[in-house]
């Protein structure tokens, strides 16, 4: 425990991607086994603890820490694990902190009655940052920046692999990930994946710039529609089927629908969507879906979801991916035909006979309800990763409005001291016909650093109430928000919801009172 927790202490402190990977790499060559298995689970899919942790958590420190001094603390300091991890008292027992593999295996057979007892037990015999990494790694969020790929290319890198190589046998393995760090150090074979549902690694697309767009060769290119959902690829074989997100994430719990109905041998990629009666629903439909530990039927009457193929990277055991982005189009073609699976369809190639008429039709994919345009290059491969000049995303220009800023939250990690989350609002009328303020949108981006600084001194110097680490401020700041679309919502008081909402500009000069109206964004969705 007491290597993991210098690890994660090291890379919350390391901005650089290089030095993470360089920490993470020296660890899993120093760290025996399970330990390091385990670690890595943590800093990828998470180790699967079902225990009321938080709870627990604060019934230990109330039997040592008064409740107002803990919330004060709390408060300054932004962060659960570390404020517990501060106050706890140092003991005489440090001197034999548990391994990370003696937790693991503890929990896996702990009995609910026990957790407060053991927690204790451990954060006694663990200094402040072994507390913090305990804590961290109990509750399932370690933010130390991060990402489950960045931790795969680290092993990858380690014994010199790339990285989607890795990702090609993950999903056939579980914690503590032996057999794979056997493979990576040449004990052992690749671990066989033959016809198994596994994860193969996306690829992803370049945003379009103004630039690019004048030098390529249009006919070149096959044009399709950008769909507002989350990219998914569905693989299936030897009578199971998983549905994985872009980060190779197993989301087909919140889908049991689509999956049970997955009965074939293929992995194919695609949009996710929420689609009525032929008609592509907004992203906050397919919203209600997302995440969901336990799903019910009449949720799934009320958002059905739906996948709209648009590509193939493996039919009947034939890998695809080397074959031409045409080629393999035709043959998801002829296989959707043959096979017609449940809740899907194919994504419409659009017609485009020169640049004019491309130009033409993207800047008509707002009126339609369509996010943009993807331009596919014909004779692409399918390569993982982000390769230039192969897969571009046209989205269509976001949409900015001038909104006052009404609460502000602290963030977390290297942004635990300042208030960086920002929830803003436009004016409405109110009771009585006063005027009044109510939230369409948060963001916690789209601001230089220098910009977050003076960001969080007005924030602290214009508070009007406190709830623990939100403040309400007085309505004297307009922040210029970017946003792709707006929807309604009944989750929002104010009836509306941004997508992909972000800070474009901070209108230090705009009076608050000149900000946007509700009516406004509502007009957007009805327009």
């Amino acid at each position: 425990m007491k290597a993991f927790a210098a690890l994660l202490d090291r890379l919350a402190y390391s901005p650089g991607r290089n030095t993470k990977l360089q920490l993470m790499q020296d660890y899993f060559r120093s760290t025996p086994d399970p330990d390091r298995g385990w670690a890595l689970a943590a800093l990828t899919d998470g180790l699967p603890f079902t225990f009321p942790v938080r709870r627990t958590i604060m019934e230990l420190m109330d039997k040592r820490l008064d409740a107002e001094l803990f919330r004060l603390s709390r408060d300054y300091v932004g962060d659960t694990a570390e404020t517990v991890a501060l106050v706890w008292p140092d003991t005489a027992e440090q001197t034999d902190p548990p391994r990370l593999s003696e937790v693991v295996s503890r929990l896996g057979l702990i009995d609910a009655q026990e957790l407060g007892d053991v927690i204790a037990a451990w954060l006694d015999r663990l200094d402040a940052t072994g507390r913090w990494a305990l804590l961290k790694l109990l509750t399932g969020a370690l933010r130390v920046g991060v990402s489950a790929r960045l931790a795969k290319t680290a092993i990858a890198a380690m014994a010199g692999h790339r990285v989607d190589d890795v990702e090609e046998v993950w999903h056939a393995l579980s914690p503590p990930y032996e057999a794979l760090f056997a493979w990576l150090e040449g004990r052992a074979a690749k671990p066989d994946i033959t016809g198994a549902p596994v994860f193969r690694p996306l690829m992803l697309a370049h945003a379009l710039e103004e630039s690019e767009l004048a030098a390529l060769d249009i006919s070149e290119f096959a044009a399709e529609w950008k769909w507002d959902g989350i990219r998914v690829q569905i693989a299936a074989g030897c009578g199971e089927a998983r549905l994985y997100s872009r980060t190779g994430d197993d989301i087909g719990a919140s889908f049991p629908e689509l999956v049970s109905m997955f009965r074939f041998d293929a992995v194919v990629d695609g949009e996710l969507l929420v689609v009525r009666d032929g008609k592509v629903a907004p992203f906050n439909d397919l919203q209600q879906r997302l995440n969901r530990k336990t799903v019910t039927r009449a949720m799934m009457d009320r958002h059905p979801a739906h996948v709209r193929l648009y590509d193939a990277l493996v039919i009947g055991g034939d890998d695809l991916r080397p074959l031409p982005f045409i080629e393999r189009r035709a043959r998801l073609e002829q296989w959707h035909v043959a096979t017609r699976p449940a809740h899907t369809d194919l994504s419409e190639l659009v017609g485009i006979a020169d640049r004019a008429e491309l130009e033409r039709i993207w800047r008509e994919t707002r009126g339609a309800s369509i996010e943009g345009l993807m331009l596919k290059r014909r004779a692409s491969p399918y390569l993982a990763g982000r390769p230039r000049g192969h897969w571009y995303k046209w989205k269509r220009a976001p949409i900015t409005l001038d909104c006052v800023l009404m609460y502000a939250q602290r963030g977390s990690g290297r942004r635990s001291s300042y208030y960086s989350d920002y929830t803003f609002g436009a004016w409405t009328q109110g009771p009585g016909g006063s005027e009044a303020l109510v939230p369409v949108g948060k963001a916690y981006s789209g601001y230089t650093d220098a910009e977050l600084i003076e960001l969080d001194r007005w924030v602290r110097n214009n508070t009007v109430e406190r709830f623990g680490p939100v403040r309400s401020v007085r309505p004297g700041l307009v922040l210029e928000v970017a946003f792709d679309s707006v929807q309604r919502s009944v989750r929002h008081r104010s009836g509306v919801a941004m997508r992909f909402p972000r800070i474009h500009r901070i209108r230090w000069d705009k009076p608050a009172a000149e900000a946007e109206r509700l009516q406004t964004l509502v007009g957007l969705i009805d327009a």
